[in-house]
């Protein structure tokens, strides 16, 4: 079958359930997979069909629905009315239908769903003559309120007035308490808004419904909100979505009915034991959004026993099928029990530790699985810090610990005043009646985010523990007014727009003002190697952060320029420095000797002082790093740094001239920084080009180097330095760098009677360097990729002034999926580095190879260094761990490709 500007699809365009598996998910999506496998498990999943993803990337083409569509569809509907013994719009025995997205990867609400397809007049009076009226009107509004939102394109916020107005009316706490006359009322008033905005009323013909609520979930696959969960999740935009046409079965259908949500294991813990929530009376929708708050599921093993045995049965059998945490929905009908999807379910970052080790532990996966299943991202999380306890502060209100964590920020009601507020650098806690996934901005940016209804599976819940955010529900006495930009709690307290609070999402509580955070007790006890804590989350995060190390091809290194920094490097297990910045020693109040240098004051004291710093800080670094590399970068900032502010020196001398008279080292110090000023320093004089301009630098600090390294190996010290050359374009300043360098420590070792050699290194953070990498080999022992500046000079655009101005628009725009500055842009710098480090190795195949960039401690970097066969990363002392595990999971995965993790997203 054809599309007009497409080539043949390639795979089916419908399938019944029973005819797929989840081998097939990138056909049938995520849910259909799970849906076909539930069926063949046996489980009781409601009949249907699955409009393949074929179809819709056939539509997306542009082509239009690619033929042959409807036909299938409606021979596939022939047959699931034949199953289900009910007929599509007859209203003697009505057939009703779910339809919903189903992408390969899980986007909880990022794309649409439309339920109780097939209601119509006829429908409904046939259901009201049975003696289901309210079951008949409570089903009619939604169809057309998800109808007239979904496929008509209407503000959604039209029907929530109408509905709040209405509850408010009567007096009714919630949609549950309202009868079937305010339900036939309400549908009404919906269908008043479809007329008065599309000029037509809700379709009549239940097929002219089903075609187009299938071609709204296509289209959902290019909305705003599904196109901003796809770039910070990294998954592709050319997959598109299946569309699951399932037969409903009614939660709303009276007492013995109902909908919930529910984990085979604590989804926020990982404690074992099946865990979620319940909700009498109402559809699945009403489970998620968070309109009424659900019991939990030992109410309703209080209440229906049997059914809850059976419900456990299920849950057991998913996970033993799965060997993974299931994420499931289910629906109650008059008593009985129908599975509706099941998916590998999102979970905190402790929780994703906690329930790998035990699965481990339990022999249902191994140690490696069980590393491919967390991420350096969660580890990051689970590093941040927590609240510092004091007795005397009393929470403002309390909730539903729904994802934990510890944050602060300034209270915004809606998602763009969350996102403006981050924009401009401020911190943020996002506070919503309840959140939908048009909230998903907001929850990107916020810190924190509170609601005032919904449960532990509520959709800011979820969305919150998969963006690693702390979060509360349902907070207790909460009334949110994002119209005044209020909010209210118990007692008259009232918290403006603006206001500072922080949010507990371990213990679920909210506080006023700005609390004092501490340390998270995953990074004090991997700081302290506390293989003895009883606390489960700890002690899986220990296991596999030993299991990555024994698993590991890549090195782990610090970039630290102090002994308290190397300390700290040490005690998160780092194995070196990779990159110590020797400009820290020439900052601040120092700066004035490179300033002496330069004007030629006292040029011989300034340098001894430089080297005597130099010596003093070498040597405790050296001590502090015993027994491990210690990779020293020879000075490199422009040097405007360590000059005055050449507008601010103007500016002193022209005063100085209003008062009378300037005095003549002012003068000259004017007369210096205008002879070195730069129009653009980050590309000017600095690195080895400042080191050749001003070489008595290099004097002082390899003599200084070089110095240390004997004397603490007389003493009997395993030190063991090395020198590295920054920002070289030309293999001649290499030559002439390192002709220099080797000079000076073959005279310290000769004046201390000893042999004395050095590895000497370059830093390729140039495309130069890079394209020349073999000539480069030829005089370097390594080299160690500055990915920062090599990412600023390949793509031409200044990291400072790009992160604040055009990037997020960038990315906003569609233009790019990441920040190039965050995650290393395989394509173009990475191809840089992948060159010259395969040309490096041809000409040495010795030569080492690091990376000391910020991209060598972004986890989601570590992949493309490990591919390409860097030794090394070093990063900042506080992501060592991250890098660690991330680096032990890259091994496992490249060890073994068909290896397969668990989707979490």
């Amino acid at each position: 079958m054809t599309t007009t500007s497409e080539p043949a699809v390639r795979g089916p365009l419908v399938l019944e359930l029973h005819e797929g598996d989840r081998t097939m998910a990138a056909l049938l999506g995520g849910k259909g997979a799970g849906l076909a496998e539930m069926s063949r498990l046996g489980l009781p999943v409601p009949p249907g069909f699955i409009v393949t993803t074929e179809a819709c990337r056939a539509w997306l083409s542009g082509g239009g629905e690619p033929d042959g569509l409807w036909d299938q569809v409606e021979s596939a509907l022939t047959d699931l009315e034949r199953r289900s013994g009910l007929r599509f719009g007859d209203p003697a025995a009505p057939l009703l239908v779910s339809v919903r997205s189903g992408a390969r990867f899980s986007m909880p609400g990022m794309m649409e769903t439309v339920l109780d397809v097939g209601m119509t007049d006829a429908v409904a009076a046939a259901l009201v003559a049975r003696g289901e009226a309210r079951f008949a009107w409570d089903s009619y509004r939604r169809l057309v309120q998800m109808y007239g939102r979904t496929v008509l394109g209407i503000d959604g916020g039209l029907f929530d007035a109408q509905l709040m107005g209405l509850r408010t009316e009567l007096g009714a706490t919630s949609d549950a308490h309202l009868d079937a006359a305010a339900l036939q009322r309400l549908t009404g008033e919906f269908r008043r808004i479809v007329v008065e905005h599309t000029g037509a009323d809700l379709p009549q013909e239940p097929r002219e419904q089903l075609r187009h609520a299938v071609v709204a979930v296509f289209a959902s696959w290019n909305g705003e909100r599904a196109r901003l969960y796809r770039a910070h999740e990294g998954i592709p935009d050319d997959l598109g979505t299946a569309v699951n046409i399932v037969q409903m079965v009614f939660g709303n259908r009276g007492e013995r009915s109902g909908s919930g949500v529910c984990f085979t294991r604590d989804p926020v813990s990982g404690a074992p034991g099946a865990f979620g929530d319940y909700l009498p009376d109402a559809q699945g929708e009403d489970v998620v959004s968070g309109s009424r708050s659900p019991m939990d599921l030992s109410e309703l093993a209080r209440r229906e026993p049997g059914l809850h045995h059976e419900l456990s049965e299920h849950l057991r059998t998913l996970e033993t099928h799965y060997r993974d945490l299931c994420d499931v929905e289910f629906t109650v009908e008059r008593g009985r029990l129908w599975i509706l999807q099941t998916r590998l379910g999102k979970r905190s970052p402790a929780a994703a530790f906690r329930i790998a080790v035990e699965l481990a532990e339990e022999g249902v996966i191994d140690l490696d699985e069980a590393l491919t299943r967390v991420d350096g991202t969660q580890l990051q999380t689970l590093l941040h810090p927590t609240f510092a306890a004091r007795e005397d502060v009393r929470p403002l209100a309390t909730g539903l610990p729904a994802s934990p964590g510890a944050a602060y920020g300034q209270l915004v009601f809606d998602s763009a005043t969350a996102m403006e507020w981050t924009a401009l650098g401020r911190q943020v806690v996002l506070a919503r009646p309840e959140t939908s996934p048009d909230d998903f901005g907001g929850l990107l940016a916020a810190r924190a985010v509170i609601t005032s209804r919904g449960g532990l599976t509520s959709h800011a819940a979820v969305v919150a523990r998969g963006l690693g955010r702390t979060c509360v529900t349902g907070v207790e006495g909460l009334v949110v007014d994002p119209v005044d930009r209020l909010a209210t709690l118990p007692g008259g307290v009232t918290l403006p727009e603006g206001t500072v609070v922080s949010v507990d999402g371990t213990a679920g509580e909210l506080y006023a003002g700005q609390r004092e955070i501490q340390p998270s007790p995953v990074a004090t006890a991997v700081e302290a190697g506390d293989t003895h804590s009883e606390d489960p989350t700890v002690r899986a995060v220990l296991t596999l952060l030993a299991h990555a190390d024994a698993r590991r091809r890549l090195g782990v290194l610090a970039n630290a320029e102090t002994p308290e920094e190397a300390r700290a490097a040490r005690r998160f297990g780092a194995e070196g420095i990779g990159l110590c910045r020797t400009e820290h020693m020439l900052l601040g109040e120092r700066r004035v000797l490179v300033e002496r240098l330069v004007t030629d004051e006292d040029r011989e004291g300034a340098l001894a002082e430089i080297e005597q710093l130099a010596h003093a800080e070498f040597t405790s670094l050296l001590e502090t790093m015993e027994g491990l590399p210690v990779v020293v970068r020879l000075l490199d900032p422009p040097l405007h740094e360590f000059l005055p502010d050449l507008v601010e020196l103007s500016v002193e001398v022209a005063r100085a001239e209003e008062r009378g008279g300037v005095e003549p080292a002012l003068e000259r110090r004017l007369a210096t920084t205008r002879r070195w000023h730069e129009s653009n320093p980050m590309l000017g004089l600095r690195g080895v080009r400042l080191l050749t301009v001003l070489p008595q630098i290099i004097d002082a600090q390899v003599r200084a180097l070089a110095e240390a390294t004997v004397e603490l190996r007389d003493a009997g010290h395993d030190v063991r330095p090395e020198l590295m050359v920054p920002l070289v374009a030309d293999v001649a300043e290499l030559v002439a760098a390192r002709a220099r360098m080797e000079g000076i420590v073959a005279d310290v070792g000769r004046a201390h009677g000893a042999s004395l050699h050095l590895p000497i290194g370059v830093m390729v953070e140039l495309p130069r360097a890079a394209l020349t990498a073999a000539e480069l080999a030829q005089h370097a022992d390594f080299f160690s990729f500055g990915t920062n500046d090599l990412t600023q000079t390949t793509w031409g655009i200044s990291r400072d002034d790009a992160e604040a101005n055009f990037l997020a628009a960038y990315r906003d725009a569609g233009i790019l999926a990441t920040d190039p500055f965050k995650t290393i842009d395989e394509v173009g710098v990475g191809a840089l580095v992948e060159l010259a480090a395969r040309d490096g190795r041809r000409t040495c195949p010795e030569l080492g190879l690091g990376a000391c960039g910020e991209h060598a401690g972004d986890p989601a970097s570590v992949a493309f260094f490990a591919r390409v066969g860097i030794d090394y990363l070093s990063c900042s002392p506080p992501r060592i761990p991250v890098v660690r595990l991330e680096a032990g999971r890259q091994a496992v995965l490249l060890a073994a490709p068909s290896r397969t993790t668990s989707d979490t997203r």
